[in-house]
Formats: structure tokens, sequence, C-alpha cells
């Protein structure tokens, strides 16, 4: 019960540091001014238009398609299976499971490789490509060895080493109403889960904040209407 107790322990605090670090750069990016008419061009001239826009960057990386191909296909790779590895792993904290979550389930079993190769392709253009290379700092690499072993340990428990998935979901469902089970000692499954609260913690301080980072960027959530409307920032408002 020692290590339930740990575990338990661990989770919460890097939940609390992962939504008291999200809410602090949320509030920070909301209140930052724009003081400056600056969308990408070519821009849409509409608010639809950059929803519009918005979703295809979000969902298609619209513009690191046109920067780079070969970035662009790591990182979509990438993204697209750790979204569904993380819909999959939703059976954990679901009772019952949600029919999308076990429809997901076989899927995510190719998409934990997906993702491994998706980062690991990201991971060696900052060793490949000499400008990358130069402009990579050892956060950069810790960020990507993090998340390629988060993803390694959890293959690891499908294919080498498996643990008790019944017992793991007892104890995430107890978690969140605060009911402690007991958690599966399976050094994989300690690992994996240890890596996981590391990622949760150092999450806000990183620069994997683009996530909601994205939606504040002035080039892509302004409409390009300077000559049909002025532009007028919030801190020059009053």
């Amino acid at each position: 019960m020692l290590l339930s107790a740990l575990f338990a322990c661990l989770f919460y605090a890097a939940a609390a540091v992962l939504a008291a670090g999200l809410a602090v750069k949320i509030v920070l990016y909301a209140r930052t001014p724009a003081p400056l008419k600056i969308p990408t061009t070519p821009a849409p001239a509409t608010r639809s238009g950059v929803l519009w826009r918005m979703l295809r960057e979000v969902v298609l990386f619209e513009s690191l398609f046109g920067a780079n191909k070969w970035i662009w296909l790591f990182g979509w790779v990438f993204h697209a299976a750790l979204a569904l590895v993380l819909v999959r792993h939703l059976r954990y904290f679901t009772q019952p499971v949600w029919g999308l979550v076990e429809i997901a389930q076989p899927f995510g079993i190719y998409a934990g490789f997906a993702m491994l190769a998706g980062v690991a392709g990201l991971w060696a253009r900052r060793f490949l490509v000499e400008r990358i290379r130069y402009i990579s700092t050892y956060s950069d690499h810790f960020m990507l060895a993090l998340l390629v072993a988060i993803g390694a340990s959890g293959l690891a428990m499908k294919y080498v080493a498996r643990t008790d998935i019944v017992a793991l979901k007892a104890f995430m469902l107890g978690l969140m109403v605060f009911d402690w089970q007991p958690l599966p000692a399976d050094p994989a499954l300690l690992v994996h889960l240890a890596l996981v609260a590391a990622l949760m913690a150092v999450f806000p301080a990183s620069k994997l904040l683009h996530a909601p980072g994205v939606f504040f960027s002035p080039g892509r959530n302004q409409a390009d209407d300077s000559r049909e409307r002025r532009h007028l920032a919030p801190s020059a408002r009053g």
C-alpha cells in the first residue's frame, strides 16, 4: 500500500503543477497585448475564415507542410498517433468504457509504434541537420528523450513484461475519487507512470506549450481586415 500511496501523491502533485502551470500560462498569453495587425499572409479576411484556418493548422499542420515536408511528416505522425494513444488510455479512467474508446483499442497499439517513429524522426533531425543542431538545447533533447522513454516503456508493458491491467484500472479509477487501490509493482509499469508524471510536471515550463500557445499567436488568430476596420490593441483602449 505504500507504493500505491507514493504514486498517488506523485500524480496528485504532477496534476496540480500541470493544471496551475497551464492556467498561469494561458492567462499570460491572453493578457499579452497585440499592438499590431500582423496576420501571416495569405490570411483570411473574416473571423469565420480565421476559425477555418486555425482548424487546418491544428489538425493538419498546414503551415509546417508548406515549410518542410519531412518535418511535417514526422510531426504530424507523432501528434496524430499520440492523440490516438491518449484516446486508447481513456479505458483506464472510464467505467463503463465509452464506445469510441473501445473502437480505438486495436488501433491504439499500432499508434504506439507510429508515435515512437515520429518522435524518433524529430529527434534525429536535431542531430543530423546542422542548423537545427546548432540551436538545439539540452531541454529540447530532454523532452524528446522523455517522450521516447514513455512510448518505449508503454510498448514494453504490451510486448515484453505484461502488467495486471485490471489492477491498474482499479488504481486509476480510485485515484480520481481518492480511494486508493493497490498498484501492481511491475518495474516497467512503475517506470512508465513515473515518466508520465515527470512529463506532466515539466509540461508548463517546456516548449510543449505550443499546444495551447498556437491559439494565441497573432499571426494565426488575426483576420487580414486592416483595410476594412481599424485595429486597436486592448492595451491602448481606455
